[in-house]
């Protein structure tokens, strides 16, 4: 059976930028940088990308278009030893885990997303009734299993169509609107008032906000929204034809998850301080301070659902990209039909996210050190799962595969610019010696957080 490819470089590109850009881009970032020193926390940002983002990045990349195979059978062929077998399944374990939490966690969006259309977000003018609302949302089974349910038949519906007809047309089309989306917001938070206090507050650099703690954040910012260290970047880079040049598609990768990183944090906080609202990270800005804020405003319901649509939107090409490594595994390493292989592996996903999807609900009281199923299987896949992912990727392209031979394939069918000096010497540095160190680092840190 002949293996799927992209159309083109466009596709692949278009599909690992829907990948990259999920709720670490739109969420978390904005508060990262208001939090940790506004433009000063995004010089680090940039320069975590240039060290460790897109070296990473490359060297997946390069794995799977050298090798044409699936994660699991890219990692343990280059390593030709059982250890490698095992890293490949670890690998593949953790796409599967993160495709289940983040599926749970996203049909909140999709949930959220329909409050909006429907207009019940506009009689939340208070912090209390949104708090409220949040909370008899997510104590309701069915509310939480119904849009787990939800957003994952349409992710393995993306998925069932195939690589062209279901992911790349479908980043062809979703990646636009969400640009677009996300554009309409921008412009309409400049226009409103305080907006210019918005810009200083997340723009003005504090250097002395730049601690040791903000530095890793930005470095596992830079890892994370990439969407390393769980087999997606590998399976993508695997339907590249062997001769297709990707250098410039991975730098144009990490441009647009800055940009879009960027533009979210403008777009929320200038909608936020219009309001007057003290703003708060993660989860809590998401669902409980820009209700409020959407009700207050004229036209805030349809800002509201432009805002959830963006957000659902970028949830949607993430997970479809953590679906695709088992789907890929499956295909070629069980010789199942693709169509087969995306409902089993959705699912998967769908049964091991049930708790997760329950975790406030009816599984409320199963926690561990305060915390409930959904954000333990987070942490355990942000601190442990991924770092040791992408740790395992660059030891094994820049040692055992050997960073000679995979500059040969990066070479190869990258033009002239590969063949400057600095472009070797600089992918050398990184990825045999900067990035591993700076990955155990994160790894060791977010030990610390395991362990509290």
């Amino acid at each position: 059976m002949r293996r799927e490819s992209w159309r083109n470089r466009a596709g692949f590109a278009l599909a690992a930028i829907g990948s990259a850009v999920g709720l670490a881009s739109i969420v978390r970032f904005p508060y990262l940088v208001a939090d940790h020193g506004g433009a000063a926390f995004i010089f680090v940002y940039l320069l975590s990308l240039f060290i460790i983002g897109i070296p990473i990045l490359i060297s997946e990349v390069t794995l799977g278009r050298a090798t044409q195979k699936n994660c699991y059978a890219a990692i343990a062929n280059t390593g030709k030893e059982p250890f490698w077998k095992g890293a490949g399944a670890w690998v593949l374990l953790t796409a599967l885990l993160v495709s289940a939490f983040y599926s749970a966690l996203s049909g909140w969006i999709c949930g959220y997303l329909v409050e909006a259309l429907f207009n019940r977000l506009q009689s939340l003018h208070t912090s209390e009734l949104a708090t409220v609302h949040f909370k008899e949302l997510l104590g309701s089974p069915l509310w939480g299993l119904s849009y787990h349910f939800v957003f994952l038949t349409l992710s393995v519906g993306l998925v069932y169509a195939g690589l062209r007809q279901g992911i790349e047309r479908g980043c062809k089309i979703l990646m636009p609107i969400l640009f677009v989306t996300l554009l309409i917001l921008v412009i309409k938070g400049l226009s409103l008032d305080n907006s210019s206090s918005a810009l200083e507050y997340l723009f003005k650099p504090d250097w002395s906000l730049i601690t040791p703690s903000a530095i890793l954040m930005a470095l596992g910012q830079s890892f994370f929204t990439l969407s390393l260290g769980q087999g997606t970047m590998i399976t993508y880079g695997s339907y590249l034809p062997k001769n297709s040049p990707y250098m410039g598609s991975c730098v144009a990768v990490a441009l647009s998850v800055v940009l879009v990183s960027i533009l979210s944090a403008i777009a929320v906080f200038t909608i936020v301080f219009s309001a007057g609202i003290q703003p708060e990270g993660g989860l809590g800005l998401m669902f409980q301070t820009l209700p409020v804020v959407f009700s207050n405003m004229v036209g805030g319901h349809i800002l509201a659902m432009s805002f959830f649509l963006l957000v659902a939107l970028a949830a949607l090409t993430s997970e479809i990209s953590a679906l695709e490594p088992v789907i890929a595994y499956l295909v070629d390493e069980r010789g199942w039909p693709r169509k087969k292989a995306a409902l089993a592996t959705g699912a998967m996903a769908f049964m091991i996210g049930v708790p997760c999807a329950l975790s406030t609900s009816l599984l409320s009281d199963w926690t561990l050190g305060g915390k409930n199923i959904l954000e333990l299987f987070d942490l355990v896949a942000t601190t442990i799962l991924v770092p040791i992912g992408g740790l395992l990727g660059v030891l094994l392209v820049a040692w055992r595969w050997g960073f000679n031979f995979a500059f040969k394939d990066i070479a190869s069918e990258n033009g002239s610019f590969t063949k400057r000096q600095a472009i070797y010497y600089y992918l050398k540095i990184c990825l045999k010696y900067l990035a591993p160190a700076l990955i155990l680092i994160i790894f060791i840190s977010n030990l610390s957080l395991f362990q509290q």
